[in-house]
């Protein structure tokens, strides 16, 4: 199907794309590379397997650059809907975690400078360069932690938007606010308390699925505005 005439497929082929990439430098990159309490088995590991280090920053600019056009296909979906409520999807959703991603790779850089021994470095010793990357780590760590603010905040238009859309499924409004209101615990948590972070976010894990759920309808059955049914 034409993608003038069914919007909602686009957005969900960007959301597709954003769930493929992602993982890579959030989920799949710390279970690798990153032993809890070591640092010097952390940096021995970035230094064995640099181009995954890599890869990794490499993914966090492209899915910057993917929430750009995951919001934007969503303006162009919901935007005879509530325009306001739109533009909040696209500042919350997009605009802001995108900078966050290209802010977050800075550190993720000055680690992998750290690890890879420059000159500039001679004055500290092996032990003081290892925690010196992992502490750079650590600020990625805070950074996403921050993030997960605005993927919960961003929902909550989103689960609006869904429910005045008439075209998409009542049912993820709930889902989709509960996944919010989780990022939101969640990042919280991790300010406030973050010994039970670990804790809150296994409890979270049902919430998270209304987002993988908006991206296959999206994806399989599409959305498309009255106003494009009009027209057709």
């Amino acid at each position: 199907m034409n993608s003038a005439h069914n919007p909602g497929r686009v957005a969900g082929f960007w959301y597709l794309l954003l769930c493929l990439v992602g993982p890579l430098r959030l989920i799949y990159i710390p279970s690798k590379l990153f032993v809890h309490g070591n640092a010097a088995a952390t940096v021995n590991n970035i230094a064995a397997h640099e181009w995954l280090f890599r890869f990794g920053i490499v993914s966090d600019l492209v899915c910057g650059v993917i929430l750009i056009f995951l919001v934007m296909a969503f303006y162009r979906l919901f935007k005879e809907v509530d325009p306001n409520l739109v533009v909040l999807v696209v500042i919350f959703g997009g605009v802001m975690p995108a900078l966050i991603n290209f802010v977050g790779v800075v550190s993720d850089a000055a680690a992998l400078m750290v690890v890879r021994e420059g000159d500039f470095l001679s004055a500290f010793d092996k032990l003081q360069r290892d925690a010196l990357a992992v502490l750079f780590l650590h600020l990625r760590d805070h950074q996403n932690t921050a993030a997960e603010m605005l993927w919960g905040v961003w929902l909550f238009p989103l689960a609006a938007l869904v429910y005045r859309s008439r075209f998409l499924p009542r049912f993820m409004v709930v889902w989709l606010a509960f996944g919010g209101f989780a990022y939101v615990i969640l990042s919280l948590t991790g300010e406030l308390v973050p010994q039970y972070e670990n804790k809150v976010f296994a409890y979270s894990q049902p919430a998270f699925f209304g987002e993988i759920a908006i991206m296959l309808w999206l994806l399989i059955k599409g959305a498309k505005p009255r106003t494009l049914d009009a027209a057709a």
